[in-house]
């Protein structure tokens, strides 16, 4: 992609809700790493402030860099925080008349607990549903009926949509509207015209059409998703427009490049308007930058794990192919916007351990210390005992080389705090209720990747184990022997994984038409569908300058069994366009895949087979990172040891001494011998005893298990 600045540096950023982390790339050089922490609720301060510490370390200042630089990506937790706080604009909805209670019904039943722990399920007749972000006070109908084929039924009564209009803005004061009418993906012209009609009555109002936003089938799912993106569009609109006028001011003359949740980018002013493609952004760029270090690493099946300050967050790359959800969800509200697929619990270095009032029994997260205040060792007013602080009084942190000995970490504090709300209360010292709350911690690590892996049929020990994030080198040594993994992966960049995996990702436009065909069905009939989408595809990636070979355009089809209603997407092997015997291959790899997912056996021809949705995705190829390979040195780790000290060591059952590193020491091709603890600018990592850490060509550090 042609930079507007014409600089050689490539910066991308990834706003987390403890840290924010930056990465900056320059052909030829080696990749450089800051961080520091996040600053809400102007997360755009610590943009900056990371920036500035990768800068520092080519002794630029954060000005000089930005002239220099040709391209900005960012990802941000912008709009998950405004979904988890409810601080969304005051947002409005109208409905085709007589299905107004769309939202609060949800799913039937299945609404009343769709989003909540086990624990919360165990109790149905305590579910409730989720309150609707628009409540049934700020919902109006209006009359209006197309049918499941498009046509027509009742025409758009203007009048009443004038009213609706006026009613919502003028006396409910509503500054977002999201319209959603039956069948709009099939013809949009009601929903169309009433957006008309909202600019005209309202134009500072901020406007979601379900049919542009999620033009699929799912009323409710397309509703939610609507009301999502109006509840939070005008918050993202604003912040990805003020990081852009923060850079243009600081120097910076090139694109700024949005992470969407599906792992692709889009220009600013695209992403701007599409809220919804921002959740999970950051998780999905961590996915991608683990598929890029595995095809370096001739890595295909990897666990990628990311835990950084609030949650710990897990996705399954297969086959070098990356899996993506079905029904996303955030808090508890279901959208229809392509997601990759990554669950969490929350579990971070910030997350808050507590007792349980009830019971007595300590659990870990899911409330979170976040930033501001944090951990109690940060000495920012934190008052609640953390995860991290944990850690320290299990001797993995060393408090003075936290974030490269930026922050000095209170010790005492944590001890005293600790021992005051869990570890006296329990009876025992501190040392040993911290020991058993990491264990906790593990554990629940552990359950989590055997729900994504062993209950839908992958074995773990077929996979190598990536393990970034700022926490996860502290535990992986543990839930990774656990799991009998093949060996664990610590990525040179494991703290800012999610900015690296930015500068994995591609543009990436999405594209659909719902349409129901038999499977299988006449080649030209489907090409006749994808028509229309590739004109517009190439047309669009042409205007942001990709062309030719800097382009890709990958076909998939959602398919499903006869009177089945979730579909598996599968994808054109070769892309189109499509043959006869191209459509027979598809039906035999959706067979495949099904089996891959619901178990041997499961696929069943004789049912029938029907396709549901036509999708394109529309590539940018945007220039790689090249990471040069460096030579390697022998074993011994002796320049790097820097001191012995006591830790936790679970062969151990307990504390025993174990030999501690610095990172920046260590020569590719080294190799430490567990116990031991390894500290880098940004993260640690803890290599068990019975475990070996070498550090490879790419600085990366391979944890071999007994």
């Amino acid at each position: 992609m042609s930079a507007g600045g014409g600089g050689r540096y490539v910066v991308a950023t990834d706003v987390g809700g403890t840290c924010t982390d930056a990465v900056l790339f320059a052909a030829g050089e080696p990749v450089r790493l800051g961080k520091a922490l996040s600053t809400p609720p102007d997360f755009a301060d610590g943009v900056l402030a990371a920036v500035a510490v990768a800068a520092d370390s080519i002794g630029l200042g954060t000005d000089a860099l930005l002239a220099e630089t040709a391209l900005f990506v960012h990802g941000s937790t912008v709009v998950d925080n405004t979904l988890l706080t409810r601080s969304g604009a005051k947002t409005g909805l109208i409905a085709t008349e007589g299905f107004e209670d769309t939202l609060t019904m949800t799913r039937g039943a299945y609404g009343r607990w769709a989003g909540l722990t086990e624990d919360g399920i165990k109790h149905p007749v305590a579910t409730d549903r989720a309150p609707p972000l628009v409540p049934g006070a700020r919902t109006r109908g209006v009359p209006e009926r197309v049918d499941y084929k498009g046509a027509v039924l009742r025409p758009l009564d203007e009048d009443a949509a004038r009213e609706a209009i006026r009613a919502l803005v003028d006396d409910a004061g509503v500054d977002a509207l999201a319209v959603a009418f039956l069948w709009s993906f099939y013809n949009d012209g009601h929903e169309r015209r009433v957006g008309e009609l909202i600019r005209e009555i309202a134009p500072s109002v901020y406007v979601t059409l379900s049919s542009e936003i999620a033009p699929v089938p799912g009323e409710y799912e397309r509703t939610s998703t609507a009301v999502i993106n109006a509840y939070a569009g005008r918050i993202a609109r604003d912040y990805v427009t003020s990081l852009q006028g923060l850079l243009r001011g600081r120097g910076y003359g090139g694109p700024l490049l949005v992470m969407q949740g599906y792992g692709g980018l889009l220009p600013a002013d695209e992403a701007a308007g599409r809220a919804v493609g921002m959740l999970e952004c950051g998780p999905a760029a961590g996915v991608i930058g683990s598929r890029h270090l595995g095809r370096l690493m001739e890595d295909e099946d990897i666990i990628a794990c990311d835990m950084g300050g609030t949650t710990f967050k897990v996705g399954v790359i297969q086959g070098g192919a990356i899996d993506y959800a079905r029904e996303p969800m955030v808090d508890r509200y279901h959208y229809v916007a392509p997601k990759i697929e990554v669950v969490s619990i929350g579990a971070g270095g910030g997350s808050i351990v507590a007792l349980d009032p009830a019971s007595g029994v300590p659990g870990v997260g899911p409330a979170s210390a976040g930033a501001r205040p944090g951990p109690v060792c940060y000495g920012l007013g934190g008052e609640e005992p953390t995860l991290t602080d944990v850690m320290l009084l299990v001797g993995y942190m060393d408090p003075g080389t936290f974030l490269g000995g930026t922050i000095t970490l209170d010790a005492e504090a944590a001890r005293r705090v600790f021992a005051e709300k869990i570890a006296a209360p329990l009876g025992m010292s501190a040392e040993e209720a911290a020991i058993g709350i990491y264990r906790i911690a593990a554990a629940q690590i552990t359950d989590l990747i055997h729900e994504i892996t062993v209950e839908r049929g992958l074995d773990p020990r077929d996979f190598v184990l990536h393990a970034f994030g700022g926490s996860c080198g502290l535990l992986c040594g543990v839930f990774g022997a656990e799991l009998g993994v093949k060996r664990i992966v610590v990525p040179y960049t494991a703290s800012v994984n999610a900015a690296f995996g930015l500068l994995s990702a591609d543009i990436v436009h999405e594209y659909s038409v719902t349409k129901t065909l038999p499977a299988p069905s006449p080649a030209d009939e489907i090409n006749a569908i994808y028509a229309p989408m590739l004109e517009r595809a190439r047309d669009q990636l042409a205007a942001e300058g990709f062309a030719g070979d800097a382009t890709a355009l990958d076909w998939s089809v959602d398919l499903r069994y006869g009177r089945q209603v979730h579909e598996v997407t599968t994808q054109v092997a070769g892309g189109g366009p499509m043959t006869d015997d191209g459509v027979a291959r598809l039906v035999a790899d959706f067979e495949a895949l099904y089996e891959r997912k619901f178990g041997k056996g499961s696929a069943y021809r004789a049912a029938s087979m029907e396709m549901t949705m036509f999708r394109l995705s529309a590539r940018g190829l945007v220039e790689r990172p090249r990471i040069e390979r460096a030579a390697l040195a022998d074993a011994d780790p002796a320049p790097a040891h820097i001191g012995r000290r006591e830790i936790f060591v679970e062969a151990a059952q307990g504390l025993a001494p174990a030999d501690i590193y610095d990172f920046e020491r260590l020569a590719p091709g080294n190799v430490v011998a567990g116990p031991a603890v390894i500290h880098t600018p940004i993260t640690t990592i803890v290599v068990q005893a019975g475990q070996s850490g070498r550090m490879d060509a790419y600085r990366n550090v391979i944890v071999e298990l007994d």
